[in-house]
């Protein structure tokens, strides 16, 4: 067995790497940005008005001017107006150009207003430069405002949007099918006998790499009926770019899985990793280049394995430049006598100054799904120690 860093450095070692594609804006949200974006002009593009009221020449204040004649408006998106005289203003309103020949903007709850005079309240005294965003101060025009690898959210988008990109190259999401495999499992509307379970991971897993951003998933199940797993591993090789299988990969008479995608050409990196859950873990990569993750059947071995190795790689397959997993104290002390690596589900709450705990929530069995939903995520406490006291900070993975 390998340990879980060694599971993980191999998976990144041989990932193939996802094309890219050009995309239009409205259809990149969650992807992977697989370009370097550059500021298209200076931002802010000209000197901003960042408030409501009036725009002066400071000079005036300064020899004592308090009551202003208005000689104009200026709104955002008109081009700038001019102020040519002194002991004037010009009405501005957020977002306007701040027009030629001021250089100073009041507010408008500091003045008073009578006919065309705009009187500044007399206890009142403005800043020389005051409320105005300058021109290039948040960034010049050509500046690197986004790298490749960043995954494209609210922030991102308002950035290409801003810059003129209505199309970007984002990497293409890859095609996954996830097989679940076993005589046990019957379909979510079938009629279910008493020594049957109802289809559960495959579901999990597709709702894992769905609430990401990749819903290119098919699902398929097969029966522990070794040519029908053999056609099914087949048929899902030749037309998906990854393949995720759930049961029959452990050590049991029927558990076909490792033994077929050998003679399928799918070449083992390693089988088991020196954890719990997933202990039976299995990775390879198949003749064109297909990443394949056969998965523990259990159903908390699934879903850990997929948030720990599977999404993982898949994102850095697409070029995302992943920030390393959040870490979390643990609320109570926890034992372990085991030499495994141990994933355990957590519940998180707030603890002081802004931050987390994560109180410890594990399942009796790796079978035992349905505490799960009362959690948020799973800690990796590592292999050998004994004792976690309360405070150890652990990484933590979300569902």
């Amino acid at each position: 067995m390998i340990s879980a860093s060694e599971a993980e450095a191999l998976i990144r070692a041989r990932m193939p790497r996802f094309a890219a594609e050009p995309r239009p804006l409205d259809r990149v949200a969650g992807a992977v940005l697989r370009q370097c974006i550059g500021a298209e002009r200076d931002q802010p593009p000209f000197d901003r008005v960042s408030m409501d009221g009036i725009a002066i020449r400071y000079a005036d204040f300064a020899r004592g001017t308090r009551s202003f004649t208005v000689a104009g408006l200026q709104a955002a998106g008109m081009a700038p107006l001019a102020l040519d005289r002194d002991a004037a203003c010009i009405e501005v309103m957020t977002g306007a150009v701040l027009p030629a020949g001021c250089d100073t903007v009041i507010a408008v709850e500091q003045t008073r207003r009578d006919g065309a005079q705009l009187t500044i309240a007399p206890d009142h005294q403005p800043q020389h430069g005051q409320f105005i965003h300058r021109r290039g101060s948040d960034c010049r025009a050509g500046d690197t405002l986004l790298d490749a690898g960043h995954r494209l959210r609210a922030p991102e988008l308002a950035v290409l949007a801003a810059n003129g990109y209505a199309s970007v190259d984002v990497a293409r999401s890859p095609g996954v099918a996830i097989l679940a495999t076993g005589d046990e499992l019957v379909a979510v509307d079938a009629p279910v006998a008493a020594w049957q379970i109802r289809r559960s991971n495959d579901y999990a897993l597709s709702a894992m790499l769905g609430s990401r951003g990749l819903h290119d998933v098919r699902l398929e199940h097969v029966a522990d009926d070794r040519a029908a797993l053999h056609a099914a591993i087949a048929r899902q090789l030749g037309t998906r770019e990854v393949l995720i299988l759930t049961g029959g990969v452990s050590m049991g008479q029927r558990d076909y899985v490792p033994e077929v995608l050998r003679e399928l050409g799918v070449e083992r990196v390693f089988h088991k990793i020196a954890q719990r859950p997933g202990k039976p873990m299995w990775f390879g990569i198949g003749a064109q280049g297909q990443a394949v993750f056969a998965l523990p059947g259990n159903p908390v071995s699934a879903l850990v394995c997929g948030a720990r190795y599977v999404l993982p790689a898949l994102f850095e397959a697409m070029g995302h430049a992943a920030p390393p997993p959040a870490r979390v104290a643990l609320a109570a002390a926890l034992d372990c006598a085991g030499t495994l690596t141990w994933f355990v589900p957590v519940k998180l709450q707030p603890a002081a100054p802004g931050g987390y705990t994560a109180v410890l929530m594990p399942p009796p069995t790796s079978g035992d799904f349905s505490a799960l939903v009362h959690t948020d995520g799973f800690v990796e406490l590592p292999a050998g120690q004994p004792h976690f006291p309360a405070g150890y900070v652990a990484a933590y993975y979300p569902w």
